[in-house]
């Protein structure tokens, strides 16, 4: 993303006592440069004893069992996007970079792009905040528009960020591991 948010993270000094231990800018930037991660966890509850940049890893779609993740991604307008051949081809190539075990993950999470190469479904349920732009989210029945500071509760089902408007939309989510539906 080009644009950057400052991130302040605490922790503890070596007598217990409340530090800032990150001011600044993360780099965990997907390859596309459409997603940044600024924090994540392993476990739940989480252990806030770690020390360190928690983002410091290769970026995953979900969170670890147990884990989260918390970030903001850019959905560029439609109009800006290449050919429904190539969305179909830069999906998958993007899902399959973002996990481990790329060809069985993407056969998960790309269930059903009859609607929209960008389809998905996530072994998450996620707080999703729209802060700037436009952004309709599809569903296999139904789509809803956004306005910035619209809220979604995205609870593991097949959906897709879609930007009918001029501008990229900016927006911020988290994602806690949840069961398969």
């Amino acid at each position: 993303m080009t644009q950057r948010f400052r991130r302040i993270v605490t922790g503890f000094d070596k007598d217990g006592r409340s530090i800032v231990e990150i001011d600044g800018p993360t780099d965990a930037i997907d390859p596309r440069g459409t997603l940044l991660e600024m924090w994540a966890t392993d476990s739940t509850p989480a252990d806030n004893t770690i020390a360190g940049d928690a983002t410091d890893r290769p970026i995953r779609l979900e969170p670890e069992s147990e884990g989260s993740k918390f970030r903001f991604f850019r959905v560029e307008p439609e109009s800006s996007l290449p050919s429904i051949e190539e969305r179909h081809a830069a999906a998958a190539a993007r899902l399959a970079a973002m996990d481990d075990d790329a060809r069985a993950e993407t056969q998960r999470i790309r269930k059903d792009t009859t609607r929209h190469p960008g389809m998905h479904v996530t072994l998450t349920v996620d707080y999703i905040v729209l802060l700037s732009g436009e952004v309709t989210m599809l569903l296999d029945e139904g789509q809803v528009d956004l306005k910035p500071f619209d809220v979604v509760v995205q609870r593991g089902t097949n959906h897709a960020w879609v930007n009918y408007g001029e501008e990229p939309a900016i927006l911020a989510g988290v994602l806690i591991d949840a069961k398969p539906v």
